[in-house]
């Protein structure tokens, strides 16, 4: 049924609020629905529904002078025409019966009061003086209040810098520099550099940071989340603190969500630093490593989030020094912050090298998961986006694929199984990825931009591929990882900003430690946000979309529409195009944003509305919504969709409170639901991030080091710690040890040392912390290892060193690599130990540990042995010459190592450098 022309605007609560009240529609036309006439239909019919509740109804139905397709009511009445509307009426019965004056409706609508009582503009100024002793101060103006002094002595500065010369104000940051180098502290400076970068914005760019921006840079500084207004200029406003800071020559990071932001920026207001005597630095996607140790030597440097945290990443894969791109982090400013730090924090980077090649089961069960049935064969958990096989898929799985069970650890199914439902059911073409070529391209839920590069870990991506009949392309194996929690959080000082914060600065304090700050306005915001209207169906919230663009082009305003899908995004470009409407409008009273679905997140919404009413321009938004959307059809829209059904309500738009509240709680459940996960993220990152830490800081260690005879003789005293705890325990009496094992133990790994260790060590008892030759044999270890050294150095000067330096690097990338396997595993497995009441955060903290503690004594072990046999030798070029090599004595327990070098090409060709 089209839209009729009726309008409902009832603040709804329960259905019984409704008894005793008196309605009115006004029926401005007809829609140009199935019948061709004017809407009398549903008017009347739901007159008959207001009518069964026991409220007294009175219906108007003019005849239908609009043509079809013309705004309904409840659209028209803030432009004066089409239809008087429920709301003025029911306001004028209200003032009548209540004895106030003035209608219900905005400025400009058609509702005048007949009340006689107390004026309502008092009524109005009563309302605004309550709601601010319960709501509370602005938080902008307690902002504006606390940074008001330190704004006002930056403006009085202003008139002495203005009268600097170029060259003078140039010198000027060689001065802060000088006065940093002296000892006095970056803060100190803060009024004086403010008002420097003001005059130096002013003259370069042609913009002067206006108070509010000042106020931006001081709360950034401050390491706080500047809440900033979309057009404040926040730009501009990180260049205060980025230069500030910079002055220190450690380095700033300004961090942008994409390629071409950074290089606006930094092409743009980078011209400020720049004009000051300041380097700035760019990253981009595709940089060689020359490229980028250039730029991330500059003193501010413009670089996307994904690009710095694979930079991090593949820093700790270096083979060499030279390799490093990155210094020590020191202080980072994120632009938009939100979408960085909470919708990004759910995917953690990784670097994945090749492995084996892709198996012809995915191909196998996406035909399997093209022929089961949902709800029979499997049910689907949209709200958990997990999928869970019922007895009957069970069985006819192993009966399609001929095998007897799915979890056979030998020929393992059911993650095949698993992720070719989960590619049918939860990823969406169009929606979740798009077709380009022979790739899967996966689009952000959050931008609707396509992610190149990235592919979904676990075989989720092989599924998809295999889902849409494509190559499949190689599985590969984690290399490294890190979440942008942990990341960001080794920055000693952090700070970011956005539009949309306040919604979540829960997570920001206790994850970040970040407090979010509400900076003003620079001018009012007379933005108008109309509520919401909510359709039953899709059909009819898409109609009732196409009419408002409609309307919206008549004016000559700009429309700006945001669908949470490419799809959705054609679908409306068809309507339009249907009815003759071009996309390109004039600006007449400023831009319409239209809203045709809310997303999992209030910030995104907030987001699209911000498009509008940029520094005190007028605009207007409104959300058209339906009950098949996902957020109510997934989050709870039974309780409404019941209402609807019972009031036979099709594609009639209803505006009531009951509605907006109930999708703002639907909306709270999801935001609430997906901070779970991230913390959850967090905690069990926070376990193997320490883990990482100790790894990395390590491998630091041994690539920048000039000697590691340190490091060696550390790894030789812990292997043989290990060795004797396990082989003579202070518990077991001396008659039981273990010494077959104990002299087995050592000849493998110190065969060198072992004949002047073997007398004094069964003549004496205990553990090493009461073996008294322990120093002996400590020096006895040294003096073997400088006794190769000197032999090798012989055949080939300082390859003993470079030897160290591979077996280190070499043994810590491979076992690395195994562990992060391990604790994926363990991290799945310890979910399900719930059921038998344990913590599985706790179980996986203890069991995590544990396995660290075996990798390190696995790294200690492998490299002790590879230096304790290593032996030197010269081998040939092309061209006949000597060059310097080297070989591990082979012996029957020895294992093939995998060079770091073939595991950093595993890395360059995911994803270059």
């Amino acid at each position: 049924m089209a839209c009729c022309g009726c309008e409902l605007s009832v603040p709804f609560g329960d259905c019984s609020q409704l008894s005793g009240l008196s309605f009115s529609f006004s029926v401005g036309g007809g829609g140009g629905g199935s019948t061709g006439a004017g809407g009398g239909g549903s008017a009347a019919a739901l007159t008959r529904s207001l009518s069964a509740l026991g409220s007294s109804v009175v219906c108007s139905s003019a005849p239908s002078t609009a043509s079809p397709g013309q705004l309904p009511g409840f659209l028209c009445r803030d432009i004066g025409h089409g239809g008087g509307g429920l709301s003025s009426l029911l306001g004028q019965r209200m003032a009548a019966s209540r004895g106030v004056g003035g209608g219900l409706d905005p400025p400009g609508g058609s509702g005048a009061g007949a009340g006689k009582g107390r004026p309502a503009g008092a009524i109005a100024a009563l309302g605004g003086m309550l709601g601010k002793l319960f709501k509370g101060a602005d938080p902008s103006e307690q902002t504006a209040k606390k940074y008001a002094p330190q704004v006002a002595e930056i403006n009085a500065l202003e008139e002495k810098v203005s009268k600097l010369s170029d060259d003078q104000l140039k010198a000027k940051t060689i001065e802060f520099r000088e006065r940093i180098a002296n000892g006095e502290s970056v803060d100190s400076l803060l009024k004086e550099a403010f008002a420097i970068v003001r005059e130096a914005s002013w003259r370069v760019l042609g913009l002067r940071p206006f108070d509010v921006q000042l106020i931006g840079g001081m709360v950034l500084h401050d390491g706080q989340i500047a809440e900033m207004r979309t057009g404040e200029g926040k730009t501009l406003v990180a260049i205060l603190p980025a230069y500030l800071n910079a002055l220190s020559g450690k380095g700033v990071h300004v961090v942008t969500v994409n390629d071409y932001l950074a290089r606006r920026d930094a092409e743009w207001v980078g011209q400020v630093p720049r004009f000051l005597g300041l380097k700035v630095g760019l990253i981009q996607a595709g940089m060689k490593s020359n490229e980028r140790q250039e730029s991330y030597a500059c003193d501010i440097t413009y670089v996307t989030n994904s690009e710095l945290g694979f930079d991090f990443l593949r820093d700790n894969l270096a083979g060499s020094a030279e390799e490093l791109v990155l210094r020590d982090p020191n202080y980072c400013i994120i632009d938009e912050v939100d979408s960085i730090l909470i919708d990004e924090a759910r995917t953690p980077l990784i670097i994945s090298g090749q492995a084996e090649k892709p198996s012809e089961r995915y191909y196998k069960t996406a035909k399997l998961a093209d022929a089961f049935v949902r709800d029979v064969h499997y049910t689907v958990d949209e709200k958990q986006k997990s999928i869970l096989l019922t007895e009957e898929g069970y069985e006819g799985a192993e009966d399609l694929l001929n095998v007897t069970d799915l979890y056979d650890p030998r020929e393992q199914w059911a993650s095949f199984v698993i992720n070719a439902l989960k590619a049918k059911e939860l990823q969406k073409k169009d929606v979740n990825y798009i077709v380009r070529g022979k790739d899967i391209l996966i689009v952000d839920e959050f931008t609707g931009r396509v992610m190149e590069g990235r592919r979904w870990s676990d075989g989720l991506h092989q599924a998809v591929e295999a889902k849409e009949g494509l190559p499949i392309q190689n599985e590969t194996v984690t290399l490294a990882s890190i979440s942008y929690q942990n990341f960001f959080l080794q920055y000693p000082k952090l700070c970011g900003m956005t539009g949309t914060a306040a919604t979540e600065f829960v997570e920001f304090n206790s994850i970040y430690r970040l407090p979010v700050t509400v900076v003003p306005t620079n001018k009012p915001m007379i933005r108008k946000d109309e509520s919401d209207v909510v359709f039953r169906t899709e059909e009819g919230k898409w109609k009732a979309v196409v009419v408002e663009v409609a309307r919206m082009h008549k004016l000559g305003r700009p429309v700006l529409v945001g669908t949470t899908s490419v799809e959705q995004s054609e679908n409306l470009s068809a309507r339009l195009a249907a009815v003759k409407i071009k996309h390109q409008v004039i600006a007449l009273g400023g831009l319409h944003v239209i809203g045709t679905e809310r997303h999992e997140s209030r910030r995104i919404d907030n987001q699209l509305r911000g498009r509008s009413g940029r520094q005190g321009d007028p605009g207007s938004t409104r959300y058209f919504l339906s009950l098949e959307d996902n957020l109510f059809r997934i989050f709870g829209g039974d309780k409404v969709q019941a209402l609807m059904k019972a009031f036979r309500v099709e594609d009639l738009p209803i505006e009531s409170k009951m509605l907006s509240k109930s999708l703002d709680e639907a909306q709270k459940k999801v935001e609430t639901y997906f901070y779970d996960i991230r913390k959850q993220l967090f905690d069990y990152d926070e376990v193997l991030n320490s883990q990482r830490e100790k790894v990395y800081s390590d491998r630091r260690r041994c690539l920048v080091s000039q000697s590691l005879e340190p490091l060696m003789m550390e790894y030789a005293e812990l292997t043989m710690d290990d060795i004797l705890e396990a082989n003579l325990p202070p518990s077991v009496p001396r008659e039981e040890w273990d010494t077959a094992s104990l002299i087995g133990k050592l000849t493998h790994h110190f065969s060198l040392v072992w004949p002047d260790l073997i007398c004094p060590l069964l003549s004496m008892g205990g553990t090493n912390a009461d073996i008294s030759f322990w120093p002996f044999w400590v020096d006895e270890c040294a003096w073997v290892k400088n006794g190769i050294q000197e032999m090798t150095d012989k055949v080939a000067p300082g390859l003993m060193q470079e030897a160290e330096r591979y077996f280190v690097l070499s043994q810590t990338d491979n076992l690395w690599k195994e562990h992060l396997q391990a604790i994926k595993f363990l991290q799945q497995a310890v979910g399900l130990r719930g059921y038998a009441q344990r913590d599985p955060l706790i179980e996986y903290k203890l069991e995590g540990y544990n396995l660290f503690l075996n990798m390190m004594a696995q790294i200690r072990r492998n490299v002790i042995y590879s230096v304790y046999q290593f032996q030197p030798m010269l081998v040939k070029d092309a061209n006949g010459k000597d060059v310097k090599g080297g070989k591990e004595k082979a012996t029957k327990d020895s294992k093939d190592k995998q060079p770091a070098k073939e595991v950093k090409n595993g890395v360059g060709t995911s994803r270059g450098r």
